[in-house]
């Protein structure tokens, strides 16, 4: 038996953060995040943003540890 989340065709998705996450392809995104252009399997979502996603930390964060550094 496999979980509902991992059937059908997926997309991943990207807030203004830069947080990614995996959507229904068949549905639109929530609020605040945007297709990213990946479509697949739940797992092939996932394993591409294993690939992109590679600091965890929110964009704003980022950003404002790169203007602490820079004073």
């Amino acid at each position: 038996m496999t979980d509902s989340v991992e059937e059908g065709v997926h997309r991943v998705v990207r807030n203004d953060d830069d947080q990614y996450s995996t959507w229904p392809a068949d549905q639109e995104p929530p609020p605040g995040w945007h297709a990213e252009g990946t479509e697949g399997s739940h797992l092939e979502c996932l394993d591409h943003i294993g690939v992109v996603w590679t600091d965890m930390r929110p964009a704003g964060l980022r950003r404002d540890m790169s203007r602490t550094i820079l004073r």
